[in-house]
């Protein structure tokens, strides 16, 4: 099953489920933010890279684990990428889309402007990080419900 993490950028809350689910930072401690700075694309991707998917690794049950920033997409998000498995004929139960913006707080928005679109990485970078702490256990319980799934599907 390949599992997409999206998010408005997919620089901050997309990457961090997906570390998250990939054991990459710890789920049952805040990560510092050393950690969370040396997760792949974690405040990095750019406004041309939305709509990119990116591999972020397999997990431990052999899913291939991806990110993707979608813009203004919303909701609309997923109907598409399921459209797009259709048309390539890629079973529906092969992908599981994740959208992560419920987990993300005002912080982390304010952090994300100000480094991704302003350029004041010096500025934002501490913001997010700071925000993205705040919401961990957020995070966790997307996680932990995606792997839920994850399972549930595989045993039916």
């Amino acid at each position: 099953m390949k599992i997409v993490y999206h998010c408005f950028g997919g620089s901050h809350s997309s990457v961090t489920a997906a570390a998250l689910h990939l054991g990459l930072i710890p789920e049952t401690r805040l990560p510092t933010a050393a950690e969370l700075n040396k997760i792949p694309y974690f405040d990095q991707q750019l406004a041309e890279d939305h709509g990119d998917f990116k591999y972020m690794g397999t997990d431990k049950e052999g899913n291939p684990v991806y990110i993707v920033g979608k813009r203004n997409l919303g909701p609309m998000f997923e109907p598409l990428i399921r459209g797009l498995a259709r048309v390539f004929s890629i079973p529906q139960d092969d992908i599981l889309v994740v959208d992560t913006m419920p987990c993300v707080n005002w912080i982390m928005v304010v952090g994300g402007i100000l480094s991704r679109k302003l350029g004041i990485v010096s500025v934002g970078r501490p913001i997010v990080i700071h925000g993205t702490r705040q919401s961990h256990g957020n995070f966790v319980k997307l996680t932990d419900q995606v792997k839920t799934t994850i399972m549930q599907l595989k045993e039916s």
